[in-house]
């Protein structure tokens, strides 16, 4: 009897942890993934390291913080569920706009649709909507459209000027981060900071 109860208590936990959780990347990422944005994540590690040293070159303050956001520690997401509400920020690093440009606090929501994480960026004239799919234990994989506020948010695969890709890194109890290689406006890097 108690063998059969260890077995229910253990398959009821890892329910209620998959419930909490980005969708499983066992494969449907990659098929949902376009391929221009499949080539943005295999030179993820490149365009990442020109936008930072972009960066660099920046108003000092900015400068300082940005190099903040990236070296805090990253820890496991398996732990801990991000839905909620959020307060966000997008700092662009590199490209057309400007070497570093760090911009103020918006409200962002993560939910639980029944599938994995949904994330939505709430107020701000620049917008996101998308679903993360698990990479490994100290990263996941965001697919998700840029709109600006007032107009539709286009599915996923709508096209280059809407489709955004990029990982996830949770980097604290109530602090994560969004890095997004190669957007098609304006930066090399767009990173989406979380705190709350």
């Amino acid at each position: 009897m108690k063998p059969r109860i260890t077995v229910l208590a253990a398959l009821i936990g890892s329910l209620a942890v998959s419930l909490a959780a980005p969708a499983l990347a066992d494969g449907v990422v990659q098929k949902l993934m376009t391929s221009s944005d499949k080539a943005r994540l295999e030179k993820y590690g490149e365009t990442r390291e020109t936008a930072i040293a972009a960066a660099q070159k920046g108003e000092p303050v900015e400068v300082k913080e940005f190099n903040a956001v990236l070296a805090r520690p990253l820890v496991a997401f398996s732990d801990k569920d991000l839905t909620g509400n959020w307060k966000c920020r997008t700092i662009k690093a590199g490209g057309d706009f400007g070497v570093l440009v760090i911009y103020g606090w918006f409200k962002c929501k993560v939910s639980d649709d029944g599938s994995g994480w949904v994330l939505e960026k709430l107020t701000g004239s620049q917008r996101t909507k998308g679903r993360f799919y698990d990479d490994n234990a100290k990263r996941a994989i965001y697919l998700g459209s840029f709109f600006v506020e007032g107009d539709p948010v286009l599915p996923y695969g709508s096209g280059p000027k809407s489709d955004q890709v990029g990982y996830a890194f949770r980097t604290g109890p109530n602090a994560w981060r969004l890095e997004l290689p190669a957007p098609y406006y304006e930066s090399n890097l767009d990173i989406l900071e979380f705190k709350r």
